[in-house]
């Protein structure tokens, strides 16, 4: 199969799909990869390291040729004219909340796969794992910098120092996100309360943190009561494919203290605190009601040498079935088969159905 890596060109994204590794496995297996000049130069990777995998070199529109493209963020605007019927395009889409490329994808009949719906036995999301690891844990780094006083913010130091009290991260979510966020809020020493609808995750979260961060049952009540003494807040909500609830909604946001910090990782799907929309690297933030709102919707960009490793590592597998196989893939492997979102022209992701008000079709139906 002839395989397409482009370049990134989302704001500030320097993420590539594959390592120099990957595509030579994927060379080695009889594939061809085209790969644009450039596309890991932000992840520190040389054009001549992938030469030295087998590559072939080329320009964007070169690799965008190809029969399968992979990426990292979902195509924006100016990409729109690559798309195509006999395209199959894996990457992250969260077409839940962004309809306009939801509807470029089934004008063009191109066959999308979204690396955040491919799911397992379990329940997991495999290939969203390793970027929700990184935005959890930037989520404090982030929040932990704009809570300081020259940049608007209370003036905390989530750590505190003896004598003085912590400051306190309230993160709602127990799940990826959340964990790797309270790793890191813990490691710098601040109070910590995680809110989760399951207790089976409350349990867990108490039981691996050995008691020494607060989990409360995710409700309104407990969430109004928690923003007064609130000084960096972490949405990590997901429900996989599907527009994130507005949990924090804008008449909660009174409650908050002036200069408090709201890091949404969830804004990729419309993110869980309603006030929120999606910004970028190059300006970060925005205030509602004196509240700093982060709302970078590519985090993970932002370190994209352990990022483009991490993600390389949890994908190649599935992109080797991909080129192995093709479309014909999604019937040898059930994990991979949620993953597909359109195809043909036809939406087959109920949960971005929902958002969006979209029919859709079963896979199956489909693919049959």
């Amino acid at each position: 199969m002839k395989i397409g890596l482009p370049k990134e060109i989302k704001v500030k994204e320097n993420r590539v799909a594959l390592t120099p590794g990957g595509v030579g496995t994927l060379v080695r297996r009889g594939h061809t990869v085209t790969v644009e000049h450039g596309a890991g130069v932000g992840s520190g990777i040389a054009d001549a390291e992938y030469v030295a995998a087998g590559a072939v070199m080329g320009t964007a529109a070169e690799a965008w040729a190809a029969q399968m493209v992979v990426k990292v963020k979902e195509p924006v605007e100016r990409e729109y004219g690559y798309l195509r019927d006999d395209l199959l395009l894996f990457t992250y889409l969260h077409l839940a909340a962004d309809r306009a490329l939801t509807e470029a994808l089934l004008k063009a009949g191109t066959t999308a796969i979204a690396y955040e719906t491919v799911q397992v036995e379990d329940g997991s999301l495999p290939l969203l794992m390793p970027m929700s690891e990184v935005a959890g844990r930037l989520s404090v780094q982030a929040g932990a910098y704009h809570l300081q006083k020259p940049v608007g913010g209370r003036g905390v130091l989530l750590g505190g120092v003896p004598g003085v009290q912590a400051g306190h991260v309230v993160i709602v979510g127990g799940g990826v996100v959340g964990t790797n966020a309270a790793k890191m809020a813990m490691g710098l020493g601040a109070k910590v309360t995680v809110l989760d609808v399951s207790h089976r995750r409350l349990t867990y979260l108490d039981d691996v943190f050995f008691g020494k961060l607060t989990t409360m049952m995710s409700s309104e009540a407990n969430i109004r009561a928690l923003l007064p003494e609130t000084d960096l807040l972490v949405g990590a909500v997901l429900i996989p494919g599907a527009k994130a609830p507005h949990l924090v909604t804008r008449d909660m946001l009174p409650l908050m203290q002036e200069g408090s910090v709201i890091v949404d990782v969830a804004v990729d799907q419309g993110g869980c605190v309603e006030t929120i929309h999606a910004t970028t690297h190059d300006d970060p933030t925005y205030l509602v009601d004196g509240v700093i709102h982060y709302g970078v919707a590519n985090m993970p960009g932002a370190v994209p040498r352990t990022s483009t490793f991490a993600l390389t590592n949890q994908t190649l597998p599935y992109a080797l079935l991909l080129a192995d196989h093709g479309i014909k893939a999604l019937g040898r492997n059930k994990a991979l088969s949620l993953g597909l979102n359109t195809h043909a022209g036809q939406l087959t992701y109920q949960g971005v159905a929902d958002a969006l008000v979209i029919d859709y079709v079963e896979t199956q139906a489909v693919l049959a």
